[in-house]
């Protein structure tokens, strides 16, 4: 038995994603797990996809990685979820058993880097067929622009029922990536001062994360006055317009020549990770958070890295434990400890997905979240 729905397919770059029917098995393989989609955010590595900064992806393929909804059924031996429990989607499912997951590195996990890197299941297969029978991909092995999903045990998160689906959506990617780049990867103290570049949905969160942990003092830069306002409004104390100032001289000014503890970058640019790296005080560590297009390369001098003990650090899904990490951002949010509502800025319909992205394109809003 198989369940038809409609999902918005990637065919090719620089071309409209289409709106499909596919078909998914009613019942899910042993140690899977089938989710009825109620949200899904709109992200840029989504974007990354659709303008072709990202090469070699195959199709068709359900694009879509940010999402939430409700277990409609499970496969043998599922034991962590059940039919009906309210879930968040982790697009780095981990198997448990590698060196990575037993070491509690979860997002490193050789199984997930292995086949949802290549937008398959743990089998090396996909779940979905479109109209002709041909197969269709699943982007991170979630593909979370249509109404199903099916996806192994550890990729679906139960959490508190209470949060709205659009809200735990962002969850899936958002607000860990930018909250864990700051609480996780950074490991921000109390006394650090905390630089974010770029206030999209990731900075934000990472803005929110610095806060969590009672940073001493949080400064956001971004070239959008619009933008640096939010950053504000998510626990920013100073901001930095790049457009119109110089981020070196304006961090010197308001850290007494001495740079900050913290950089975190969340756009993905190599003057932007250069740029974060620049400002660091001795012994300070700047974290990237943004994914980049293929290909990019920074520079930095590898002699002042040693000589004052700089540390340039990647941060993968914000270092998280999917499922330690997102019931704990639910009940932040339940509690009024971290701020979801103002980051959905628009609710669509799945058939207006191509014009959420060109809104992205343009810079508006935070979080565009499909509800289906």
């Amino acid at each position: 038995m198989t369940i038809e729905f409609t999902a918005a397919i990637f065919r090719a770059p620089d071309a409209p994603l289409t709106l499909e029917t596919v078909s998914i098995p009613s019942t899910p393989p042993a140690g899977e797990v089938l989710v009825r989609m109620k949200a899904s955010g709109l992200c840029h590595s989504d974007l990354h996809v659709i303008i072709g900064e990202w090469d070699g992806m195959p199709t068709p393929m359900i694009l879509g990685h940010e999402g939430a909804g409700v277990v409609e059924a499970v496969g043998d031996g599922v034991s962590s979820v059940a039919v009906g429990d309210h879930v968040v989607l982790s697009w780095t499912p981990s198997c448990g058993r590698c060196r990575y997951c037993v070491s509690g590195r979860p997002v490193l996990c050789d199984k997930a880097a292995e086949h949802f890197a290549n937008h398959v299941s743990f089998d090396g297969g996909t779940r979905i067929t479109s109209a002709d029978g041909e197969p269709v991909y699943s982007f991170a092995g979630l593909g979370t622009f249509g109404e199903y999903a099916m996806l192994p045990e550890s990729a679906a998160i139960a959490v508190d029922a209470a949060a709205p689906f659009e809200q735990s959506a962002l969850v899936g990617c958002a607000v860990t990536t930018g909250v864990g780049a700051a609480v996780n990867t950074a490991a921000v103290r109390t006394s650090d001062t905390v630089l974010v570049v770029g206030c999209g949905g990731v900075g934000l969160n990472a803005v929110q994360g610095a806060r969590l942990v009672g940073a001493r003092r949080i400064i956001a830069a971004d070239i959008s006055d619009r933008k640096l306002e939010q950053a504000k409004a998510f626990g920013a104390h100073e901001v930095i317009n790049t457009a119109h100032e110089d981020l070196a001289g304006r961090i010197s000014d308001l850290t007494g020549g001495r740079g900050v503890e913290v950089a975190i970058e969340a756009i993905g640019l190599p003057q932007t990770i250069e740029a974060a790296y620049g400002v660091l005080a001795r012994g300070g560590r700047a974290i990237v958070a943004g994914q980049v297009a293929d290909g990019v390369k920074v520079s930095i001098d590898p002699f002042v890295m040693s000589d004052q003990e700089l540390s340039l650090i990647g941060s993968n899904y914000g270092s998280s434990r999917a499922e330690v990490d997102f019931p704990n951002l639910i009940e932040h949010y339940l509690n009024r400890r971290i701020d979801l509502d103002s980051l959905v800025t628009r609710v669509i319909d799945l058939d207006e997905i191509n014009d959420g992205f060109e809104e992205m394109k343009r810079g508006e809003g935070i979080r565009s979240v499909i509800r289906y």
